[in-house]
């Protein structure tokens, strides 16, 4: 196990010596431990993981209570909407005796409300920004359960100082922003360094121990969402980086249970991602929701470009929906940039005091362009950036000097530390320079306001800018450009007022926002100078021209608002989890490990008892075994057979009514080789072309294509792509040539291997071959030729030959054998094998398989086996070799590539 495994179970376990200095700090309530219950290891057996748990831990004992048949205590469908911090202000009353709450309006919590279905009721879990002491904890939940439909979580000081300041503020959020921690002064800390006790809490490396506090704040908010969930009925929608290890709690619980999870920070590149050593845990948590979501394609792009780099997991694009493939459930992708709420900023933009303010600013700018700038005071949001570039414009274009204002407004900064202190007084200096140079008798070129500013005065400031100008080095989504259109257009009641409406916008383009916004001047915040004349270029432009762009940028902004983000997302996740109820879902996994595996109803584990029992019971049997994969394991490094496999084989091919075939990929002279001490073992080798009865007979071909010049045309095409992919190597077979990749940069890889195929395609359209990617491969074989149509083949010609099988049983491991799998599920119907046929298609490992059992690894499969022979009863072999060598005249008759045979239409050919 890693190390971060062991340190989730010693959470899990409440072993909080194992969290390191501060580890339990003050937040030991509730009977002296956070409450945190056992969590079970690996689930084995089919059901709803509450089912399963088995502790008797009483303090969990209203938690264990709610499970998948607990009645619904609301009419039709809820969404519960978790968060770090409920929509809700709590404020303490004047007299000290209780609390007072009230929505926040500001809230993007409460305005998603407005895209929600009427019908669909919403629940909202988090936390508060204020302090409740123990005492008043109890009432607070039950007044804003009552009067808001919240549910409070309530984290000790210890711990919220661990979790949001140390983990998310300074490990997640500068690395979600691409700032990569280098030293201390790398890491943007909200909170002094020195407050923490850790030693590893003053640089910006990795604190462990603010990870597991992250992970047991999950648990928190997990345990109040279990209070209040109805699993069959409700939705789960979970926002933000701070709860990104929650969806694995929700799923070891309700397997079932439908989670959507929007991410409204930025999604690094791979290669700034992959330097998180939680990178695979956290990636591992955000598959178990259904639904996840990104503002932009970048955003997701990233995500879906460390899955595969990371966890293997490649995605695909069906009718437009981008899908992961993740054991049999698929995760999907959307991409929805969030927007403003029209009702609110209308409702502001209608308020009396707004005309008034307006007006004071007119006159307070008589005469001058104002360019605008709302920002948080971050190191991110590129202030002094703004600055710099509009210091460059004044000084290249002395025509705006005396004319242009630039009116920064910077909210209050919700953090502190060494790199904010120093953006700070870096854009005081700036200020101050630029003014001192520029400045003039009742003028000065920037007016700097660093206080907090109402919703009212910054929608007036919006109304009489001419330009907003938004530089930040990286942001998540940003809505003040969203904002300042809305507030140009006006209200409905003054639109036709004041003529024609025109907003100009510079933005970054390393914002959420901007790829949304067409109309606007993007810009590299970095380049200064590009900066001052795209600032130059928004301010000088026609009055038409200004006019058309904000025409373009409002018509998307008042149609994609918040309702149509939420409802958008909401239906989404119901489309993503409308079959959740009608498969078979397995909980398997350590930690973050965990996983569910959702399966056909139909696919069960193979049962040792049932098919012994029929194998004994059976008269004529055909036996197909895979090799890699099955009967010796994938990552083994010695790849030849055991002398326990080999003593199986033998067993099964001693008795007559058995006949025992190996079906592989591999080359027929290394199969041969292996397998030299079984004298009546088939082998099909190289996916079936070449075919062998028994060691003694010649190897035949399954096809009477003879004609292999295509490999002359296939060869330069791969070699091309073998040079240029490092790491890709060509494996030719004598029948088929293999191009592997499993070597190469994951990414490049992938992308070479779609290039190769098409260009094969292309190359070998009027060839009769077949060309098939596969798991790091891309395959060139002859058509007709497959696993499938070998299986077929000869159970065709044990009937011809009175033979007709009334047992079969076929296993395998990878795609190549699912043919197999596909073609046995169909031979009752086609008449190969007798109506009482037992039939048992078995794939190794749990996972989405056309077979319809499984057995766990390849130790199973030889154990099975292993009773089979045990099952076995020795016939002399006289009538063995006889018989068989009609059955291999009969099948070196049969013409596989028949145009008739149903088996290559399965194919594709």
């Amino acid at each position: 196990m890693s190390r971060s495994y062991t340190n989730l179970l010693d959470l899990a376990e409440g072993n909080f010596a194992a969290l390191g200095p501060g580890g339990g700090g003050g937040g030991r309530r509730r009977s002296g431990s956070f409450g945190l219950k056992r969590m079970s290891r690996v689930m084995t057996v089919p059901g709803t993981l509450s089912e399963l748990d088995g502790e008797d831990d009483s303090e969990h004992a209203a938690t264990n209570s709610v499970a998948s048949d607990v009645p619904s205590s609301v009419a039709g469908d809820r969404v519960i909407v978790v968060s770090n911090q409920l929509p809700v202000v709590a404020r303490r009353r004047p007299d000290g005796r209780g609390w007072s709450f009230s929505w926040d309006d500001d809230s993007l919590l409460l305005q998603l409300r407005d895209g929600i279905p009427d019908e669909m009721e919403v629940f909202f879990v988090g936390s508060l920004r204020a302090e409740i002491p123990v005492a008043d904890q109890e009432e607070v939940s039950q007044a804003l359960l009552d009067r808001f439909r919240c549910a409070p979580v309530f984290l000790p000081d210890p711990l919220n100082e661990r979790f949001y300041h140390r983990f998310c503020k300074r490990h997640l959020w500068p690395l979600f922003h691409y700032m990569l921690p280098f030293s201390s002064s790398a890491s943007p800390s909200p909170s002094s360094s020195s407050s923490s006790p850790s030693s590893s809490s003053g640089s910006g490396r990795f604190d462990r121990g603010a990870w597991e506090a992250y992970v047991l704040a999950n648990k928190f908010f997990f345990e109040k969402v279990v209070e209040v969930i109805n699993p069959e009925d409700d939705y789960v929608w979970v926002h933000d980086y701070h709860l990104m290890a929650l969806p694995t709690f929700l799923r070891r619980r309700f397997n079932r249970l439908r989670i959507g999870f929007f991410l409204h920070s930025p999604f690094p590149s791979s290669e700034i991602y992959r330097t998180l050593p939680v990178r695979e845990e956290i990636l591992k948590a955000l598959l178990n929701c259904d639904l996840i979501g990104f503002h932009t394609f970048d955003y997701a792009r990233h995500f879906l470009s460390c899955c595969s780099r990371m966890l293997g997991i490649e995605y695909q694009s069906k009718r437009g929906y981008i899908g992961l493939d993740y054991f049999g459930r698929t995760v999907g992708i959307k991409i929805m940039p969030v927007g403003v709420h029209m009702g609110q900023l209308k409702t502001v933009l209608s308020l009396p005091d707004r005309e008034w303010r307006v007006s004071e600013l007119q006159q307070q700018f008589e005469g001058k362009t104002v360019l605008l700038g709302v920002d948080d005071m971050d190191i991110f949001k590129g202030i002094n950036l703004k600055l710099l570039a509009f210091e460059n414009m004044l000084r290249t274009h002395p025509k705006w000097q005396g004319r242009a204002v630039l009116v920064q407004i910077a909210n209050p900064a919700r953090g502190k530390g060494k790199d904010l202190e120093a953006i700070q007084a870096e854009i005081h200096e700036s200020c101050k320079r630029i003014n001192g140079e520029f400045g003039q008798s009742g003028y000065s070129p920037v007016v700097f306001i660093d206080r907090d500013v109402s919703s009212v005065e910054k929608i007036a400031y919006y109304t009489i800018a001419e330009c907003v100008v938004v530089t930040a080095v990286r942001d998540g989504m940003n809505l003040t450009p969203y904002e300042y259109i809305v507030c140009r257009q006006g209200s409905d009641s003054t639109s036709e007022v004041n003529g024609p409406k025109k907003s100009m916008l510079v933005v970054s383009e390393f914002i959420g926002c901007s790829p949304s916004l067409s109309g606007a001047i993007r810009v590299n915040p970095w380049n200064i100078e590009a900066t001052a004349e795209a600032l130059n270029e928004a301010i000088s432009m026609s009055e038409q021209e200004k006019h058309l762009r904000h025409e373009k940028h409002y018509r998307y902004v008042s149609t994609h608002d918040v309702a149509y983000w939420s409802k958008s997302f909401i239906q989404d996740l119901e489309r993503a989890c409308k079959d959740h109820f009608r498969r078979t879902c397995w909980g398997i996994g350590l930690g973050f490990g965990f996983r569910v595996v959702a399966l056909d109803p139909h696919f069960t584990k193979l049962n040792m008892d049932s098919i012994v029992m029929a194998y004994e019971r059976s008269e004529s049997r055909a036996i197909f075994l895979d090799y890699d994969g099955t009967l010796v394991p994938q990552t083994s490094i010695s790849r030849t057979p055991s002398a326990e496999v080999l003593r199986i084989i033998n067993t099964l091919c001693s008795d007559r009514r058995n006949k025992v075939f190996l079906v592989s990929g591999r080359r027929r002279d290394k199969l041969g080789e292996w397998f030299s001490s079984c004298p009546d073992l088939g082998i099909a080798a190289e996916h079936g072309y070449f075919l062998r009865w028994t060691r003694d007979e010649e190897w035949q071909t399954c096809t009477q294509t003879s004609d292999f010049g295509w490999m002359e045309m296939a060869k330069p095409v791969m070699n091309l792509y073998t040079e240029a992919t490092d790491g890709s190597y060509i494996d030719p077979k004598e029948s088929a040539l293999v191009w592997h990749h499993q070597d190469a940069d994951p990414g490049f890889g992938s992308s070479q291997a779609k290039e190769l195929l098409d260009h094969l395609e292309s190359v070998l359209a009027n060839e009769p071959v077949s060309v098939k990617s596969g798991q790091f491969i891309v395959e060139v074989k002859p058509q007709g030729v497959s696993k499938g149509v070998v299986a077929e083949k000869i159970l065709v010609s044990m009937k011809e030959r009175g033979k007709q099988a009334d047992f079969v049983l076929c296993i395998g491991d990878d795609r190549s054998d699912e043919d197999m799998f596909e073609n046995i599920a169909d031979t009752i119907k086609k008449g190969m094998v007798a109506t009482n046929t037992s039939l048992f298609a078995c794939t190794v490992g749990q996972k989405p398989s056309k077979a319809k059992f499984y057995l766990d690894d390849t130790f199973e499969v030889v154990t099975m086996l292993s009773a089979l022979a045990d099952a076995t009863e020795p016939e002399p072999e006289t009538d063995l070799t006889d018989e068989f060598d009609e059955l291999a005249v009969s099948v070196s008759s049969v013409d596989i590539d028949d145009e008739q045979t149903p088996s290559d239409k399965l194919i594709g050919g």
